[in-house]
């Protein structure tokens, strides 16, 4: 504090220094032009004391000037500069403790700019809030999400240590052990692809291939799911579309895409997949007759950790469709959902595609 007073101190005295200097100039310059005026017009002869009493009458009034001038531009510099600078200051030290919910107030008067600042600063702040609560969330769902499969492997595993199960009693347990250790892996397995992809870790390989044979393999890897399931699978695929993107990477949205649509189609019903050139765009469509999506459920579908179905949520774990989004929003693509309840869901990406 005691050395923000001295600069404050020694800033004055230079501001009133230049005031100083600058109408003794000008005060003194209109001076001698008028008393030369005045001489040679009336031939006046001045005495030594008239002309040192008017230079003390002139110093006293550069000096009583210069004070004012100095005074008023520092209130001016206090209001306008300072003021804005304080509450900028503290604003960001609170930020720094972890307070979210500071917004600092427009201050009136303000020099150009600090307004300015003051408002990014805001909207700066308004999204370090958004991102922690996300954070906060994420922890929190990733702790759940790992203590479900883990407390079935825990609780399993100690039924199976018991001496006097059956062998059917044993293999059901084993398996149900062996599904939640696959769950949890697939869990981990995705909250790293996901951190990769939202730290930008992950850049796409860009290269050109053939997207409607990639679509069909990547459907027949789900040929016995299909079929466990007896379900019929229409296709519409226009041949030789050419894309510019990465195929690993798009393999994850595709692979995503007929993984949900088999698992919320119930048994004997279809999966579709559509395949078409829309001008300069590739356009492709994964639907399914499943129980469908409400405008509320869809509103959050491609967020983290979102399941609208809870029926099926041992089957997942709420971070395939976020992945998705994330992976065509990297390839400058679009992803939308169109459902219906009870009658299904039709989900569509559009990405540019090769000539």
């Amino acid at each position: 504090m005691k050395a923000e007073k001295n600069q404050k101190r020694v800033a004055f005295l230079q501001l009133f220094c230049i005031f100083f200097l600058l109408i003794a100039f000008v005060l003194t310059s209109s001076m001698i032009l008028f008393m030369t005026y005045l001489t040679r017009s009336m031939e006046v002869n001045l005495s030594d004391a008239n002309i040192r009493l008017a230079a003390l009458v002139t110093f006293g009034n550069v000096f009583f000037l210069s004070l004012i001038c100095a005074t008023v531009d520092m209130w001016r510099r206090k209001l306008t500069v300072e003021r804005p600078v304080r509450r900028i200051i503290e604003g960001a030290q609170k930020v720094m403790d972890g307070d979210f919910s500071t917004r600092i107030k427009q201050v009136r008067g303000a020099e150009n700019g600090f307004n300015a600042i003051i408002d990014y600063f805001n909207r700066m702040v308004q999204e370090l809030s958004g991102m922690e609560t996300l954070r906060t969330d994420f922890i929190a769902n990733v702790s759940h999400e790992l203590k479900t499969p883990l407390a079935v492997i825990q609780n399993y595993g100690s039924l199976l240590q018991q001496p006097n199960l059956s062998e059917e009693e044993r293999k059901d347990y084993a398996r149900t052990v062996t599904s939640a250790a696959q769950r949890l892996a697939s869990l981990i397995t995705n909250i790293l692809k996901l951190s990769k992809l939202e730290n930008q870790q992950i850049y796409p390989a860009t290269v050109k291939f053939d997207l409607s044979e990639q679509l069909c393999e990547c459907l027949l890897g789900f040929e016995d799911a299909w079929e466990a399931k007896n379900l019929e699978i229409e296709t519409e695929i226009e041949d030789g579309i050419l894309v510019d993107s990465d195929p690993e990477l798009l393999s994850l949205v595709w692979n995503n895409l007929f993984s949900n649509a088999i698992k919320f189609t119930e048994d004997g019903g279809t999966v579709g997949l559509k395949v078409y050139r829309d001008g300069s765009h590739a356009v492709v469509q994964v639907s399914d007759t499943g129980c469908g999506i409400s405008p509320e459920v869809g509103a959050h579908i491609f967020e983290k950790f979102y399941q609208g179905d809870t029926s099926h949520a041992t089957q997942g774990n709420g971070l395939g469709l976020a992945l998705v989004k994330r992976v065509v929003d990297i390839i400058g693509g679009e992803i939308s959902v169109s459902s219906v309840q009870g009658k299904g869901s039709t989900f569509t990406v559009k990405i540019k595609s090769t000539p």
